[in-house]
């Protein structure tokens, strides 16, 4: 097999191409700019391309199939030459369809806790040594690549995006994997520049629901997800989950669990329902809930979720992927009820696309409430870039409401965070992105001196 990649640096791309050569298949690539750590890791593997840009010499006919990134365009010279030749031209998520569709598919799907649920699976099934196929959206500690693909593993777990496919494929990816079983975590309106209302947006989970073969795993907390997933069980079989009982403890969480407790390390309601939902999606993998929650024990979160940064007697430091309302409002809740005689200062990014809209911001009213301290930071420049109307910072701290501190200077942030005292507090960083360039391990390093 020849496989060729147009913008082969994406950090989905690269980490298929990776998957893909060490399977055996003979991989090239192109790119305009490859960042790192896509770099090195091309490098490592002898797939980086020798030249950076375009050329239509790459696409030959010796080609069996050419896949597509979204950082290309529609009149990539490369992809023109594609279609000449008649070369089959495949999205990221058709290809990875392609790779397991004689395997039992489980596919991971909401707008938050996709990651989290997708890594517990992972833990779980390599702490019991269950052989998995895999494609997870971060990077997580103890892989190197974040798509693994087999020629013997009987599951592909895949985390189910409902973001478009490619330049020229304008499905959701979720849309495409055809899961024997799938979830739904939660739903909760985003990506407002491809899905304009949230009835279309919701429509999108619909349909994903719909392509379920066997089984469908939904969190019956969210009334949207309790309606499709009511709904599917009139076709298939459908199971419904919750938060469950539970204490926190000075170290995470003890969970009660059909009459046994098991001592976690991670907190917080939304953390405890997507682990009981990773449980169901284990136990349709022949996993028994007793082995699942025993090897979650030593779980201690995915990449950029909740992820301790820095912690001394009198401090702690996370760093959190949230970034829309929902998420948001789950992260700042959980660690509130972890560490209630604290202070938490909560601190956002406005970062994506519909972040920076104006007219999704009435979404975020309310989402910091369990702060004592919120501050929201956006760079004025990103919103110019992706050719949004400016926002005005009385009207993003309107939104968010009074008290929440609004900054636009990465400067200015560290400079009151680096001012800040630091006793019997918790700090949360939350963003998609970095703050523009904030180094959160020398940030937690300087804020830990002063305690």
């Amino acid at each position: 097999m020849r496989v060729h990649f147009i913008a082969i640096g994406g950090s989905a791309m690269h980490n298929l191409a990776i998957a893909l050569h060490r399977k055996g298949v003979e991989v090239t690539g192109s790119d305009d700019e490859i960042f790192e750590p896509s770099r090195t890791k091309l490098k490592n593997e002898n797939i980086l391309p020798n030249e950076i840009g375009w050329n239509a010499h790459h696409i030959t006919p010796e080609l069996d199939a050419v896949i597509l990134g979204m950082h290309a365009r529609e009149d990539n010279p490369e992809l023109i030459r594609a279609k000449e030749l008649k070369i089959p031209v495949y999205s990221y998520p058709e290809y990875l369809y392609e790779q397991s569709k004689d395997k039992i598919r489980i596919v991971i799907g909401g707008s938050h806790g996709k990651t989290t649920i997708t890594s517990m699976v992972l833990h779980v099934a390599k702490a019991l040594n269950v052989n998995i196929d895999y494609m997870v959206g971060a990077q997580l500690d103890g892989y190197d690549c974040m798509v693994k693909l087999t020629h013997d593993a009987k599951y592909m777990i895949l985390e189910g995006d409902e973001y478009l496919s490619s330049p020229i494929d304008r499905r959701p990816k979720f849309h495409l994997y055809h899961p024997n079983v799938a979830l739904i975590s939660g739903i909760a309106w985003d990506h407002i520049n491809v899905f304009k209302t949230i009835e279309d947006y919701n429509k999108q989970f619909e349909i994903f629901a719909d392509l379920v073969s066997d089984t469908l795993i939904y969190n019956e907390e969210d009334e949207i997800v309790k309606a499709i997933g009511e709904n599917a069980a009139t076709k298939i079989k459908a199971i419904p989950y919750s938060t469950p009982d539970y204490k926190s403890t000075e170290n995470g969480t003890i969970i009660h669990w059909k009459g046994t407790d098991y001592a976690l390390k991670i907190f917080g309601r939304h953390n405890l329902q997507n682990c009981v939902g990773a449980m169901y999606l284990c136990t349709s993998m022949g996993i028994k809930p007793a082995d699942f929650f025993n090897a979650m024990e030593t779980f201690t979160g995915a990449g950029k979720r909740l992820q301790k940064v820095v912690e001394n007697k009198s401090f702690v430091m996370y760093k959190d992927f949230a970034h829309s309302p929902s998420k948001l409002k789950a992260t700042t809740a959980a660690v509130k009820e972890q560490y209630p005689d604290r202070q938490l200062v909560a601190c956002m990014e406005l970062h994506t696309f519909s972040s920076l809209n104006k007219d999704f911001l009435p979404l975020y009213k309310n989402s910091m409430d369990k702060a004592d301290v919120a501050i929201v930071y956006y760079n004025p420049q990103v919103v110019e870039h992706k050719k949004l109307p400016p926002l005005n910072q009385k009207d993003v701290q309107q939104y968010f409401g009074e008290k929440v501190r609004v900054m636009t200077e990465t400067k200015d942030l560290q400079s009151y965070l680096r001012h800040e005292k630091w006793e019997n507090s918790v700090l949360i960083m939350m963003s998609s992105g970095n703050f523009d360039g904030i180094d959160f391990d020398a940030l937690g390093a300087s804020l830990t001196e002063k305690n």
